[in-house]
């Protein structure tokens, strides 16, 4: 096949192409062109005319927790006053310690089937549901290889219930891990230093060495983590890391909202990956991670939506306009940037090999994006015209590995109208627990 758009991303964050093509063959990208070449090239193939949009490599939702949709809306009797009070007496009690199977399970049906539709063909899930375990990841990664997303999926292991508890959530990991296939694969991960001993984090990083694997942990979130870590250790989060000697390339720090420059030139040293979510920081009350600071250092960054707003476009923007704001600096945090940091950046991140670029030898997974805007769509104004002004409305096609998964704005094989009805069901059954 090929498929002809009017412009192409193929290297996000550089100067996009008018009128080029790529040719899919199989899972992989083999040719990259421009549009009347490929038609020469390839008389035979199927050809897509994708006139009037945009295509690039699928979004990479580098952060995620997809059971976060059931407590959309739930009800509260008052707001947490911060972030400490948003965990102990909001999310713990209320969300995480009453999820069972079926409820993980409706609620990736429902993320997978949103991301498919904002344009994510990759993600990372993030799992913590004590009383779930054993199985929760396998129940979970069925739901995600029906619907042919390529998914990371790990469970947030974490001694807060019991020590018991944070024993069955590393194996949950590393039985996972093992055992993955096909186009869904699993990480190491724990929690954060306040609800993990030095010995588990320790336990954590020699089995996620083991297999060679990826280990994520939130890092200072709110200012709870960072004010533990100096009263209980003497230092601050990412230095306490530092000093139990498992700060490395393979850490991939999610959230990094109240990290010290010192930490962030660590964080440069140690080839530390980390997951910005700008949306989520907001609602939890948070703060501004010092996103551009970590760009600017070289640090590996990467987007995700913290299962809170899953429409890749709005996260997106929140990285674009959050920082603007908050430095006071029109100029921080330019679209293409941003653009690069939701595909390529994401999967550098994930470690995802061939994934974040249209380039022969890479994977096909890739989205067309409706790109006739009020204004003329010229090169120049590619980038902040996208993400500025569109949303999931405006993704008419979605492939990964190269399996069409949304045509016409449609994600196939999803009965959306079913997917909301198992959802309700899942939350009302939560709320009730609550």
């Amino acid at each position: 096949m090929i498929i002809l758009p009017s412009f192409l991303i193929d290297e996000p964050g550089q100067p996009p192409k008018t009128e080029w093509g790529v040719r899919v063959v199989g899972d992989q990208i083999v040719a990259v062109a421009p549009n009347a070449e490929l038609r020469r090239a390839y008389p035979a193939d199927e050809i897509w005319n994708a006139a009037g949009q945009t295509l690039s490599p699928g979004f990479v939702n580098a952060h995620t927790h997809l059971y976060g949709v059931l407590a959309h809306g739930i009800p509260l009797d008052r707001a947490p006053s911060d972030f400490w009070a948003f965990l102990k007496d909001f999310w713990w009690p209320l969300v995480e310690d009453r999820l069972d199977h079926e409820m993980i399970c409706a609620a990736t049906d429902h993320g997978c089937v949103e991301m498919l539709r904002s344009g994510v063909t990759s993600f990372y899930d993030c799992l913590e549901a004590p009383h779930s375990l054993p199985g929760c990841l396998n129940a979970q990664a069925d739901v995600v290889r029906a619907r042919g997303l390529r998914g990371i999926l790990s469970f947030e292991a974490t001694e807060r219930v019991s020590k018991e508890n944070g024993q069955l959530g590393l194996q949950e990991n590393a039985e996972f891990m093992r055992d993955a296939r096909g186009l869904v694969s699993g990480l190491m991960c724990f929690h954060t230093t306040f609800t993990c001993s030095a010995d588990f984090i320790r336990q954590a990083f020699d089995l996620a060495r083991e297999q060679d694997a990826l280990l994520h942990m939130h890092v200072s979130e709110g200012t709870h983590e960072p004010e533990y870590a100096l009263q209980h250790f003497g230092m601050r989060t990412l230095e306490y890391y530092q000093h139990l000697g498992v700060a490395n390339r393979k850490m991939l720090a999610s959230q990094c909202v109240q990290i010290s420059s010192n930490e962030i030139a660590l964080m440069a040293e140690r080839g530390i990956r980390m997951s910005h979510m700008p949306l989520s920081n907001c609602e939890v009350g948070g703060g501004v991670a010092p996103l551009p600071d970590l760009v600017a250092a070289g640090v590996t960054v990467s987007l995700g939506s913290d299962g809170y707003i899953n429409d890749f476009f709005e996260v997106m923007r929140g990285a674009f306009l959050i920082h603007k704001a908050h430095r006071q600096d029109p100029r921080v945090m330019p679209a293409n940037l941003v653009w690069q940091l939701a595909t390529e950046g994401g999967a550098r991140a994930l470690d995802l090999k061939n994934v974040g670029r249209l380039a022969p030898g890479w994977q096909a997974d890739l989205q067309l994006i409706d790109s006739q805007f009020p204004t003329p769509t010229e090169l120049h104004n590619l980038y902040d015209q996208l993400v500025l002004y569109r949303n999931h409305t405006h993704i008419r096609a979605v492939m990964v590995a190269g399996q069409i998964r949304v045509r016409e704005g449609v994600v196939l094989g999803a009965d959306v109208e079913a997917i909301c009805v198992r959802t309700h069901a899942a939350a009302k059954k939560l709320w009730e627990l609550a």
